[in-house]
């Protein structure tokens, strides 16, 4: 049996046209979508979840082209666009009874939380983006030897062939690196959860891959319209992330706070994978968020 959010019931719920989303729902009280990160599925936010489901209605999708959501083919730049990724989790949110809600990303969630955030600010009342910079000031900070980090963000922004083949030669090898190098607490993945990742990534490969392609193209496109034109986030921000500037050059906080005029930015000691290494910790951010 696949692991599965102990106490949460699972749905499948069209988005849009030819895709629907796997999600799991509990709870009651006002919403909180829970969009998870790479090379993850919603798994990752089974203790958050399940903490928050106490007295909010909690929903945590798989999002487009992972884990047992619908994988469409990359027919264009815009099928893996974070605008578009953004427009399902709101058609899910309103499917479900949902007009407005709070939103959490982790890692590649976070980058469609923010652009939802941006593209319906009237329905996103509070937004947490865990362990990542926006966009342009990802690519922006990605520079010299210490680009290295990185190296799966060129990979997977090259044309469509060669990453995915080169990915799916070896995948549990590609995707379990990441799992392996970026936790401080390899415990806090159990091998059942692992394994679960692992096989969803598996099977993903050419829509994972779409999803990163969108980052170096039609996403940087959009964010860049959004600063040109001044747009910001106008609900309560808060950013949980790792101290990336320390080791790669940049102010994180003033990154962030560009975007998001009332912000909180915090730096956590946990690995990456915060929400399964620090998950009383995260839960706590974010119902402070919820008060703001």
């Amino acid at each position: 049996m696949a692991p599965v959010i102990t106490g949460f019931d699972y749905r499948r719920v069209p988005v849009a046209d030819g895709v629907s989303l796997h999600a799991a729902v509990a709870g009651s009280g006002t919403p909180v979508v829970l969009l998870h990160g790479f090379p993850q599925t919603h798994l990752m936010w089974r203790h958050v979840a399940a903490d928050l489901a106490a007295d909010h209605t909690v929903i945590c999708p798989d999002l487009r082209g992972y884990g047992a959501s619908d994988k469409p083919a990359e027919t264009g730049p815009e099928v893996y666009a974070k605008r578009t990724m953004a427009a399902d989790v709101v058609a899910l949110a309103r499917a479900l009874g949902h007009e407005r809600f709070a939103l959490a990303g982790h890692d590649r969630g976070a980058l469609v939380a923010f652009r939802a955030g941006l593209d319906h600010p009237g329905t996103i009342t509070h937004l947490a983006c865990l362990d990542v910079l926006p966009t342009l000031d990802m690519w922006d900070v990605m520079r010299g030897v210490t680009a290295a980090v990185g190296f799966h963000l060129y990979l997977m922004a090259q044309p469509p062939g060669l990453p995915e083949r080169m990915i799916a030669a070896a995948a549990d090898d590609f995707f379990g690196h990441f799992l392996d190098t970026w936790a401080n607490d390899p415990a806090a993945i159990p091998a059942d959860v692992r394994a679960a990742y692992l096989e969803a990534c598996r099977d993903a490969v050419p829509s994972i891959v779409a999803d990163y392609r969108a980052s170096a193209g039609v996403d940087a496109g959009h964010d860049r319209a959004d600063r040109d034109a001044g747009n910001r986030l106008r609900m309560p921000v808060t950013v949980l992330q790792q101290d990336w500037g320390s080791v790669l050059g940049f102010d994180a906080a003033a990154l962030w706070g560009a975007w998001a005029p009332d912000l909180r930015h915090v730096s956590v000691t946990c690995g990456h994978f915060m929400a399964e290494e620090a998950p009383a910790e995260i839960a706590g951010a974010l119902r402070d968020l919820l008060t703001r």
